[in-house]
């Protein structure tokens, strides 16, 4: 193990950190209380809070999965979250419930059975199989770097053996008819003729006025909100393998890692000294100083860029505690400096005009887009329902309707072409947003205006030809392998919803979730 100790008061904290809590959370995750703390709560679950220390566990398990490659498990976790904040949150609740309900059927995997799934996590497999040397070198040097040990993959591999089997039993009454089968490979291969409005926003941008009375209003309802981005600058030093050492064998390169962290453990030392300057420090070791630009949360610095980690933990600092500890990011250990804070102020009405401007053009343009459309809609469903095709419907509203090439919600995909034939044509544009709002439609019907964009489409299905019988004949038991697992996957998330519902889950404010998932991504 590579060990990194900053050696002042906050020892105490890091062994409590890096061993009792996880201890705690394996065995007895369930009943821990942070009331007495004093800490604020990221949510409730099962009349009890979650805490920051709790989430920020939690989304660095999410981390360690997804470098062990366990997708599934992930994909089962967080289905629906639309980032890295919302990930961590649906991970953190949905495997807290999880546990809980495995724990009360008594899904308790075997140590065999834990020692398979670590033997065929991806990291760890060679060209003949499970690769020793590759599972040594990764739990000597990128576990400890994320705090962990070998007990938290095989936790990991309990959850997905014991969540897999959750799985099973709520989708153990979940069956396909045979008509259902048809119908739905029906609906998935048969062709689509449909027509399609396109409706443009910069269309209606020539109809946008912003007057100053728009801008003074929004900007007294919104003033708390409008302020500028803080600013930092940092400097740092990089102790990291060179080129020959990056060739070494696992062995030879964890001994070497073992030497960099030891010597950035001493310049930590060496900079908690009364009056240490941070450039002579950094002289004294040899160690060449980069010094940043002014950067934001939002537009890193390129020297960070490459580093979400260094970034974020820029962003730590203070002015009572302006140099970092040693931070590990790959092969490479990290100490930053603070150069300055340029904080964030409100802005001025002058200052926040462009972007008030620019947001309420953007609202007006979706408004009066959104306006066109359901008029447009009206008409064309009107005069459909009076008896008119299609096209004479289309005609009658007005505007321009473009014939898309037929297309089935689910073609196979199509064979690599030879060399010598020509590409295939290219996709319709928003082919996939015009799919989700025509799939539920009959022939004859008028899909709602969905947002593209470039603006928004109206889609109207003209006809749905019946894919070729033998085809489903040919394909029916991979078909209704693939219907199955659909429907037991939509049976798992409901069950899953009314489990989060019996437990009661209350999260924090997106807000207050960021500061802890930066602070996860950080720890």
């Amino acid at each position: 193990m590579i060990n990194v100790m900053r050696k002042n008061q906050r020892v105490l904290w890091i062994v409590i950190a890096f061993l009792a809590i996880p201890f705690v959370f394996y065995f007895q995750a369930d009943v821990l209380n942070f009331d007495d703390q004093g800490q604020n709560q990221i949510g409730d679950l099962y009349g009890r809070p979650v805490s920051p220390v709790e989430f920020q566990r939690n989304a660095r398990l999410f981390n360690l999965a997804r470098e062990l490659g366990m997708f599934t498990l992930l994909q089962d976790l967080v289905a629906g979250a639309q980032s890295q904040e919302d990930a961590y949150t649906e991970f953190t609740f949905n495997r807290l419930i999880l546990r809980e309900q495995a724990e009360r059927l008594g899904i308790r995997p075997s140590s065999q059975e834990l020692a398979n799934v670590v033997r065929e996590l991806r990291p760890f497999r060679g060209d003949k199989g499970f690769d020793a040397a590759k599972y040594n070198e990764f739990t000597q040097t990128q576990l400890p770097a994320m705090g962990f040990t070998e007990g938290d993959i095989q936790e990991l591999a309990g959850d997905q053996l014991a969540f897999a089997r959750l799985k099973e039993i709520v989708s153990s009454g979940v069956q396909v008819a045979e008509a259902e089968s048809r119908e739905n490979y029906e609906r998935a291969y048969g062709k689509l003729n449909v027509s399609v409005v396109r409706l443009r926003s910069d269309e209606v941008a020539k109809d946008v006025a912003i007057s100053d009375d728009d801008v003074a209003k929004y900007f007294e309802a919104n003033r708390a909100t409008l302020n500028t981005e803080e600013k930092r600058k940092v400097s740092f030093v990089t102790l990291g393998l060179n080129e020959e050492q990056k060739k070494l064998e696992p062995k030879q390169r964890v001994e070497v890692l073992q030497k960099l962290a030891d010597r950035a453990t001493e310049l930590s030392q060496a900079l908690l000294e009364q009056g240490a300057n941070f450039q002579q420090v950094a002289a004294k070791f040899e160690l060449p100083v980069q010094t940043t630009g002014d950067f934001t949360k939002i537009a890193p610095d390129p020297l960070l860029a490459t580093n979400p980690q260094l970034s974020a933990a820029a962003f730590r600092l203070t002015q009572q505690e302006p140099t970092s500890d040693v931070l590990q990011v790959g092969d490479a250990f990290y100490v930053l400096h603070l150069g300055g804070i340029d904080a964030a102020r409100p802005l001025t009405p002058e200052e926040a005009r462009p972007k008030i401007t620019e947001t309420l053009k953007t609202q007006k343009q979706r408004e009066l887009l959104t306006a066109r459309a359901t008029e447009i809609t009206t008409k064309i469903r009107e005069a459909m329902t009076s008896g008119a095709p299609p096209e004479a419907a289309v005609q009658q509203a007005g505007v321009p309707v473009e014939k898309v090439p037929p297309f089935a919600l689910a073609d196979p995909p199509a064979p690599k072409p030879a060399p010598d034939q020509p590409p295939p044509p290219p996709e319709t544009p928003d082919l996939q947003s015009i799919k989700g709002a025509i799939s539920e439609l009959a022939p004859g019907e008028v899909s709602a205006f969905t947002p593209t964009q470039a603006g928004g489409v109206i889609a109207i299905v003209e006809k749905r030809e019946q894919p070729d019988p033998a085809g489903y004949e040919a394909s029916k038991a991979m078909f209704s392998q693939r219907f199955l697992r659909s429907k037991s996957e939509m049976a798992f998330y409901e069950w899953l919803r009314e489990r989060r519902e019996e437990a009661g889950v209350k999260t924090a404010t997106p807000e207050e979730q960021s500061a802890a998932a930066a602070a996860a991504a950080v720890g």
